[in-house]
């Protein structure tokens, strides 16, 4: 059937239709709404509620045109374009009714926009300037929702809701988690979980693909940034700052930088700026993660083949995912703890012995491109020896802040290293900030641990594209696995009741839960509505295709090679899964069921009245 769709998908995109738009003709694909063509053709219409494929439901009125022959004003992003149709997008009547549509949203819209965490990033704040908003003819009763942030990872500000429903439908037709819902009716709807409970209290995976989708302050990562200011502050902490892969192709769009710029050598500069006393790579504890992932893949095919297949665990949204949606599944997950968790652990432990620091001064920061890495970071299991393996995980966005706060020029800092002993690392760890990526990388040293060989051509290509849904195979000499690629968590939920139903086997299945993986990560940059051309575009392709570039001309491409690899374990680990493996690098799941209450070590502030 997806073939078929596809198909007819095709055919009606060679099909071609004319149209009329502002007195102007324009020929332009069959199947495409108006805002689609409009925009195709650089005539821009401000919209807040639509989100290609996802979320067209015309509900917000702001993307209204006049068409000829229709007696009332028509949403653009639901009205398909049609051989001849006249279309008007910027007449009197259609800005007094966008305008009217804005100043209504607006009139009970706490207004707090320089304190707001969107200030200069907001879509409702960018389409009210764009239509010249002066004042608000409305007047009403305010709202008092309060807020919640009973959690470590995402707050929900109800009061900035505008309604448009995209948190909605992400979480629904993209996560299928379907945490969020309208609640009660007319000017009382707000969309919001159950019973207006915290995302603690229900089965939400924290991977903030609502963040990025709300156009408003509304949802936002729990922000960590004065916290991590206080630590720098103390002289005598050593700060720590560890960036995933993906931040490397992601931090530069926060300041104008094409999408995918590669600005590595200038992250480390700006976070050495910032204050922090030394920045690791933790692309080197991906490598790790391989060694000991691959090495469970390879002791289940074995010996315990009742365990197939096996489930990657380096995403901390999909195991929440997991263990919320599909428990029954939990003894499959790798039991490896993801590579920022893995820094923090070594850092705590082999870097301080090995450079006399007390572990109790270290303070370890992830820079991550996922506001689930902070749910992760406050689970109780993630800690070693009485201590915390990560103390604060900051998202792109809040690096971002941190650097302007600064007063940085970044796309003009040079080019510096990360610190020994986190500097070295393989393209096998780089490439875990793309979906697929940490497949190919296991599969490049499974091979070896296997046949005792190299693969001569290490790129794994049925592992790379942005399709959902990725099945191939893996050949280990006389031997040969079945494997699955999934990102966004309704992917996984695909491949996951494929294998239960028997229309599927695999051995061994990576999924990211969220679409692209780290690279489309619901920590990342978030464009405005002035940057619909960006958005149009497939960036989550762009970020991972650089990364794959990148990581073609790096001199070691595979985990096992990685010097510092080698290192950490002759002088610590020993060998992978080991017992000092299991004990710092390895970890436990828990099943949670649909209606949870969030495991953490210390209790959040909860629902907060505002004053």
């Amino acid at each position: 059937m997806e073939n078929i769709r596809e198909t007819e998908e095709l055919q009606l995109k060679d099909e071609k239709v004319t149209l009329t738009i502002d007195e102007r003709d324009y020929t332009v694909p069959q199947g495409l709404t108006v805002l689609e063509a409009a925009r195709m053709v650089d005539i821009e219409i401000p919209s807040l509620c639509y989100l290609k494929d996802i979320n067209e439901v015309g509900v917000c009125r702001v993307c209204v045109v006049e068409v000829e022959g229709a007696r009332n004003l028509q949403a653009s992003c639901v009205y398909p374009v049609r051989e001849g149709l006249k279309v008007r997008t910027n007449t009197e009547r259609v800005r007094r009714a966008r305008k009217t549509a804005v100043s209504l949203l607006l009139s009970n819209h706490h207004r707090e926009c320089t304190t707001c965490i969107r200030n200069l990033n907001c879509e409702l704040q960018n389409v009210a300037d764009n239509l010249g908003i002066r004042n608000i003819p409305f007047t009403g009763e305010m709202p008092n929702y309060g807020y919640h942030d009973n959690n470590p990872a995402i707050q929900r500000d109800y009061n900035k809701c505008i309604n448009c429903r995209r948190c909605m439908a992400i979480c629904n037709k993209i996560q299928e988690c379907y945490v969020y819902s309208p609640l009660n009716r007319g000017l009382d709807t707000v969309i919001a979980p159950g019973f207006k409970k915290d995302l603690s209290e229900v089965s939400c995976i924290m991977c903030g693909q609502c963040v990025i989708a709300c156009p408003t302050g509304s949802l936002s990562e729990k922000e960590h940034i004065n916290e991590v200011w206080e630590a720098i502050s103390d002289p005598e902490l050593v700060v720590i700052a560890q960036t995933a892969p993906s931040i490397q192709v992601t931090i530069g769009e926060v300041f104008g930088m094409p999408i995918g710029t590669f600005v590595a050598g200038k992250l480390v500069t700006s976070l050495r700026r910032i204050g922090f006393d030394k920045v690791f790579a933790t692309d080197v504890t991906a490598d790790l993660t391989i060694m000991e992932e691959g090495s469970e893949l390879i002791e289940r095919l074995v010996d315990h083949p009742e365990q197939l297949p096996l489930l990657s665990s380096c995403c901390p949204g999909w195991v929440k995912f997991a263990e919320h949606f599909y428990p029954e599944f939990l003894p499959h997950l790798s039991s490896t703890k993801s590579p920022h968790a893995m820094c923090g652990a070594l850092t705590k432990s082999w870097y301080a012995k090995k450079y006399n620091i007390p572990p109790e001064k270290i303070v370890n920061v992830a820079i991550m491109p996922c506001t689930a890495k902070k749910y992760e970071a406050a689970r109780p299991e993630m800690e070693c020896d009485g201590f915390r393996n990560v103390d604060y995980v900051l998202t792109t966005r809040e690096l971002g802040r941190m650097i302007r706060q600064v007063g940085l020029d970044f796309t003009n800092l040079p080019d510096e290293e990360y610190d020994e002993p986190f500097d070295q690392y393989s393209g096998a760890g780089m490439i875990f900030g793309a979906t697929g990526g940490v497949l190919e990388a296991a599969v490049r040293t499974a091979h070896k641990l296997i046949t005792g060989k190299e693969m001569l051509v290490p790129d794994y290509e049925d592992a790379r594209g942005q399709r959902g849904l990725k099945y191939g195979t893996a050949t280990f000499g006389d031997k040969t696995i079945t494997i699955a690629i999934a990102h966004g968590t309704g992917n996984a939920k695909k491949a996951l009741d494929m294998f239960k139903s028997g229309q599927k086997k695999f051995d061994y299945i990576e999924v990211m839960a969220c679409p692209g993986g780290c690279v489309g990560g619901g920590g990342q940059p978030i464009f405005g509505s002035r940057d619909y051309k960006q958005t149009s575009l497939d960036y989550r392709h762009n970020r991972a295709e650089t990364l794959y570039n990148i990581e073609r001309g790096k001199e070691i491409r595979q985990s096992h090679e990685n010097p510092r690899i080698k290192q950490i374990y002759e002088e610590f680990l020993g060998e992978p899964l080991s017992e000092v493996s299991k004990t710092y690098l390895h970890t436990s799941f828990i099943p949670r069921g649909r209606h949870p209450y969030l495991y953490a070590e210390k209790p959040y502030k909860g629902f907060k009245e505002r004053n």
